[in-house]
């Protein structure tokens, strides 16, 4: 699917048609350059799902974590950025294994060196920058 985003604006109805996208998977790899919205995509998921907490990057902190309720219990969201890793070993130490296969969505930003690792069935977003506020959005 290929959607067009001329504004944030336009992000609760995109990350509305993803979480439809992606039905029942829950764990969502974001590939786009720096500056095109990936952060700004997943708080706008993250708001629908109605996330108690701030979302914000976890470009520092590696991982982030956020609840929310899900048929009336409390659940997790993982916000894990990889920019800052140089190897697949040290995403290991972080323990990726037990998010990408764990419960809960785990959104995951520059997910490229730990390809090799992604579920199968992983929903893969890419982000294209198109101008300074449009961009283009691919589900796959």
């Amino acid at each position: 699917m290929e959607l067009i985003a001329s504004s944030t604006g336009e992000l609760e109805a995109i990350a509305r048609q993803l979480l439809k996208f992606a039905g029942r998977q829950k764990k969502m790899a974001f590939y786009a350059e720096i500056g095109a919205g990936k952060t700004t995509l997943i708080q706008a998921i993250c708001a629908i799902l109605k996330v108690a907490e701030q979302v914000t990057s976890p470009t520092f902190s590696l991982i982030n974590e956020y609840h929310y309720m899900e048929g009336g219990q409390e659940a997790l969201v993982y916000h894990i950025d990889l920019y800052r890793l140089n190897t697949i070993q040290e995403a290991l130490d972080i323990g990726i294994e037990d998010y990408l296969y764990g419960e809960g969505y785990t959104f995951l930003e520059w997910p490229e060196l730990v390809e090799s690792l992604l579920p199968e069935d992983v929903v893969r977003i890419k982000i294209e920058i198109l101008d300074n506020s449009s961009r283009k959005i691919l589900f796959l």
